[in-house]
C-alpha cells in the first residue's frame, strides 16, 4: 500500500489484482493504457508507446482508487509501416475494441473509463470519447495537450512539442527514468528535426525521416522523465475530481 492508501500496482505492464482486490476497492473508474507496436528508431523498443502508457497509468493507479486494466498493445501505426516490426489495426477496430471494453465495464458496475493514450496517431480515440456522451459510460482521454504542456514545462523539456514528435526528448526521458534497461546506446547522437511535415498523413514518417526519429533525444534525461510523470500525475487530479476518484 502507498501513502494514500491505494495498492501500488506491480512494476510492469500487467496489473496484479485479483478479483477480490477489485471487489474490495469498489472503483467506479477504470484506466485503460493504450500503446502501439511501432518503430522508435534504433535505440527505443517497438513497445515504447505501450510502456509509456502503462507507466503513466500505473502512477495514476498508485495515487487514486481506480481499476487498472492491462494495455492495448497494437493500435493505429500506419504512418510507420515502412519500418520492420510495426504492426497496426484499423481505426474502426480500435474504436470497436475500446467501445466493447467500455460496455463490459458498465455491465460490471464501472461507469467511467479513462483512456491513457501513449500514441499520437490514435486519432480515433477522440471520436470514441466524443461519442460516449449519453451512452451510459463517462469517458475521458488522458493526457490532453494541456496536460502534456504543463508536464513539459515542469520537466524543462527544451524541444517544442511540434519538433519533439517521435523518439525524441520526451519519450526517451520517460524511459530513461522508468525503464532505463530498454534504452539502447545511440540516442545521444540520433537527433533529427523535420518541422515541415505538411503531408505526413499521406507520405507517412518515411517521407520525412530515414532513421524513424523526429526530435532531439540527446537532450533526454532520467530527471526530466521523473518530472514529466510527476506533472502528469498532478494533472490527473482534475480528472479524478471530475469523476469522483480523488
Amino acid at each position: 500500500m502507498n501513502a494514500s492508501g491505494h495498492r501500488t500496482p506491480a512494476r510492469g505492464p500487467l496489473p496484479a489484482d485479483t478479483t477480490e482486490d477489485v471487489r474490495a476497492r469498489r472503483a467506479d473508474v477504470a484506466v485503460l493504457p493504450i500503446g502501439s507496436l511501432e518503430q522508435h528508431g534504433a535505440f527505443l523498443p517497438l513497445t515504447t508507446d505501450t510502456v509509456i502508457a502503462c507507466t503513466i497509468a500505473g502512477e495514476i493507479a498508485a495515487a487514486h482508487p481506480v481499476q487498472l486494466l492491462p494495455p492495448l498493445t497494437i493500435s493505429c501505426s500506419h504512418e510507420h509501416a515502412a519500418w520492420p516490426g510495426t504492426v497496426s489495426i484499423s481505426a474502426r477496430t480500435l474504436h470497436a475494441v475500446v467501445t466493447d471494453i467500455a460496455d463490459s465495464l458498465r455491465r460490471s458496475g464501472v461507469g467511467t473509463l479513462i483512456l491513457v493514450n501513449g500514441h499520437g496517431g490514435n486519432y480515433v480515440l477522440r471520436n470514441v470519447v466524443q461519442e460516449s456522451a449519453g451512452s451510459g459510460t463517462r469517458m475521458a482521454l488522458f493526457p490532453g495537450s494541456g496536460d502534456w504542456a504543463a508536464a513539459r514545462t515542469r520537466a524543462g523539456i527544451e524541444t517544442t512539442s511540434h519538433s519533439d514528435m517521435h523518439a525524441g526528448e520526451l519519450e526517451t526521458s520517460i524511459l530513461l527514468h522508468a525503464h532505463p534497461e530498454l534504452v539502447r546506446p545511440g540516442y545521444e547522437s540520433a537527433d533529427y528535426l523535420a518541422d515541415e511535415r505538411k503531408h505526413l498523413l499521406t507520405l507517412g514518417m518515411s517521407g520525412y525521416t530515414e532513421s524513424g526519429v523526429i526530435g532531439r533525444p540527446s537532450l533526454a534525461s532520467a530527471r526530466k522523465g521523473k518530472e514529466l510523470l510527476a506533472g502528469l500525475v498532478e494533472a490527473f487530479g482534475a480528472y479524478a475530481a471530475l469523476f469522483g476518484a480523488a
